[in-house]
């Protein structure tokens, strides 16, 4: 007799959607593939992501079931350690008016404005500002930056996309001239180079920035980032991605690229030679079917590419989003959802080696649970952290290396400090003190803070 069946919090029959959670296959026939290591199909992986579809609710023993195949693939893929980087995050501006209903990060643009008088909680940081940032950073010891940031009317790629857009009589454009602003945030290609100090790695320009840092042009995807890797961008972080299923994005964002642009840029990137990550954001209001089709473009993405370094599921936060503001959602994916989401992930992606469990959306003890859910990762020290918390999140913004170390060997797993594409590790050993990172350009091991 199966165990009490836990409801989800999928907003079933809520929305029109095409794609519904309704397979001919069995969880059994699925759970035996994904256990012999066959590659899965959608319907499986609906199959495991509901715990069958031949009843409602999430079957506790069977997502346990569906749990152990994945860390035992975890153990076959990498092993035992588990992987964090020393980074920052660096988002340059708030001020953005794509109005996608799951994000409470972005502030209208026109309240930053010169004429307008309001106070208004959103930033811009010029490209001195964001390289004393990085400067100050590198300083405690930090090998990645990330920056991800809101679409900022005056951002331009370089000053030729400037001088286009200038002239340009289209009204379609979102764009302003800079000195309208009260603060000028430059151009893509001013800040790439301002936040590229020494050897440090720049992770930054989503698709969405991307398709934001050629409006008005005829070039192509690889022509923007090939100008963003000359002026020192390392990797491409695979967020806007959302669901990657246009009815839900329809939905949720419909002011942001379709699907297949989305692709068109990470293929792009990966052209040019820039590694890059893949996450999903689930949890609204999309469905299981939705969250497997997600998975299928990742993975075919891959196979084509070979250039996704790693997979980050991230939870919805809902507080504070328009999404709950306006009564689309009452609340995020349930603990039964999360656990099945990084399982999943890595059972389906057999062609992705990470899998990261982010803290920052589960906490400190769920965070752990999912490296034994199928995950290996689990992020960095981030010194700031600002989308989440804008969003209702309560975690927090630093993680130390001792933390990690501490944590990470408490379960039984080893500490590895790691390079952005997983290149350079570093067991750690939680007994050598003081706990340090060693990888980045400055650091010599001295903890990030005291």
């Amino acid at each position: 007799m199966a165990d009490v069946s836990e409801v989800a919090n999928v907003p079933r029959g809520e929305f029109d959607f095409a794609h519904q959670p309704e397979t001919d296959q069995s969880f059994e026939n699925a759970l035996a593939k994904a256990r012999a290591g066959s590659r899965l199909s959608v319907a499986d992986g609906i199959e495991l992501l509901t715990t069958g579809t031949d009843r409602p609710g999430i079957d506790r023993r069977r997502k346990e079931q569906v749990l152990e195949a994945a860390d035992r693939r975890r153990a076959e893929t990498v092993g035992d350690e588990v992987t964090f980087v020393a980074n920052l995050n660096n988002n340059v501006t708030t001020a953005c008016n794509t109005g996608c209903l799951f994000c409470n990060f972005k502030d209208r643009s026109e309240q930053f404005l010169s004429e307008n008088d309001d106070d208004h909680a959103g930033f811009t940081k010029t490209p001195a500002e964001s390289r004393q940032v990085v400067e100050d950073a590198l300083d405690l010891g930090i090998y990645e930056v990330t920056s991800v940031s809101g679409l900022h009317p005056a951002f331009a790629l370089d000053e030729e996309h400037r001088e286009l857009l200038e002239t340009s009589d289209r009204g379609d454009l979102n764009y302003k001239s800079p000195g309208r602003y009260e603060k000028n945030p430059g151009t893509y290609v001013a800040q790439m180079e301002a936040m590229s100090v020494g050897d440090v790695h720049l992770h930054s320009m989503t698709p969405e920035e991307a398709y934001h840092a050629r409006r008005g042009t005829t070039w192509s995807y690889e022509e923007v980032y090939g100008r963003l890797k000359d002026a020192g961008l390392d990797s491409v972080p695979g967020t806007a991605a959302e669901i990657l299923v246009d009815e839900v994005r329809e939905v949720i964002c419909p002011g942001k690229i379709r699907s297949d642009e989305w692709v068109e840029a990470m293929e792009a990137a990966a052209s040019v030679g820039l590694p890059m990550t893949a996450t999903i954001m689930y949890g609204h209001v999309e469905n299981e079917a939705h969250r497997v089709k997600h998975l299928d473009v990742i993975r075919d993405l891959q196979d084509r590419t070979g250039n996704i370094t790693e997979f980050v599921p991230l939870s919805f936060v809902h507080q504070q989003t328009p999404l709950f503001e306006r009564g689309m959602v009452d609340a995020g994916a349930t603990t039964d959802e999360d656990e099945l989401m990084i399982a999943v992930s890595r059972l389906y992606l057999d062609n992705v080696d990470h899998i990261q469990s982010s803290w920052v959306k589960y906490g400190d003890e769920q965070g752990l649970k999912m490296l034994s859910c199928g995950a290996d990762d689990f992020m960095g020290t981030i010194l700031s952290e600002e989308i989440t918390k804008r969003a209702g999140g309560d975690f927090g913004e630093y993680r130390s290396f001792a933390e990690y170390a501490d944590m990470i060997t408490a379960i039984g797993r080893t500490p590895v400090e790691r390079s952005t594409d997983y290149r350079k590790r570093r067991p750690i050993d939680p007994d050598d003190t003081p706990v340090g990172p060693t990888l980045g350009p400055r650091a010599d091991g001295t903890p990030l803070l005291e």
